[in-house]
């Protein structure tokens, strides 16, 4: 089922949100090479307790992660661990935050230091079809139109969509109804009406679409070890289109 939020929840999910996209920026500013994914995670925890949050991945089905590190061709749930960033990788951090008992969820890509310009055309390929998704989130539309949106986008300029894991809706929980796949067919799928939040979240890969996970029973892959991004938006349907919360 899915939940039209009332204007009390929606603000509930907004201040979580927020707290989202302050880390996400914090930790775009401090993150450069030679740090370790586990300080990375351990910088964004202080930051959400501080605000008065907790991290919604921490124990989430038993993850161990206070945020998700994604390095290359790692594509999602990478484990916050001993690994070294350096320069001319790709960082992808995926941020939850628990606040007040709403939640919020964001995720960006980031560069360390000077990138490939394959990379580079990645990054912006896979952001703008993010908005490309977003600008579809309107009442009267249909889920898919989202769907749709996104894969066109990423397919036009040569990349893939994964088809293993999804957006999804956003409240008290951080994954719930409905799953946003980030491809389709326009037309397809419920109705999109205001009050609605979802988390829109292109996973972009540069070669073909197929994911693995690693041993560590998290860590998302891609099958042929080509580069990967990922950005993420919590937004909600209002009566003039959606706004973004994160």
């Amino acid at each position: 089922m899915i939940i039209r939020r009332s204007k009390q929840e929606i603000a509930k999910i907004a201040d979580a949100s927020k707290i989202v996209s302050e880390v996400i920026r914090h930790l775009q500013d401090i993150i450069e090479s030679g740090m370790t994914t586990q300080y990375i995670a351990d910088v964004a925890r202080k930051y959400i307790v501080k605000r008065g949050g907790e991290p919604a991945f921490l124990g989430y089905h038993g993850f161990p992660g206070n945020i998700c590190t994604s390095i290359n061709y790692e594509v999602v749930h990478g484990i916050p661990g001993t690994k070294k960033i350096k320069e001319g990788e790709l960082l992808k951090i995926d941020v939850g935050v628990r606040y007040k008992g709403y939640c919020g969820d964001a995720a960006s890509t980031l560069k360390i230091g000077r990138v490939s310009s394959e990379a580079e055309k990645l990054i912006t390929v896979t952001e703008e079809s993010l908005y490309e998704g977003i600008k579809k989130a309107v009442e009267h539309n249909r889920l898919q139109d989202i769907s749709a949106a996104v894969q066109i986008y990423n397919e036009k300029h040569g990349f893939s969509v994964v088809r293993d894991y999804t957006g999804h809706g956003i409240g008290q929980q951080v994954h719930e109804d409905p799953p946003i796949p980030n491809f389709g067919k326009s037309g397809k799928g419920p109705r999109i009406k205001t009050g609605m939040v979802f988390c829109i979240e292109p996973m972009v890969n540069a070669g073909g679409h197929k994911t693995e996970v690693l041993p560590d029973g998290w860590t998302v892959v891609t099958e042929d070890r080509s580069l990967s991004a990922h950005f993420e938006h919590t937004i909600v349907v209002t009566d003039n289109g959606p706004m973004i919360l994160t």
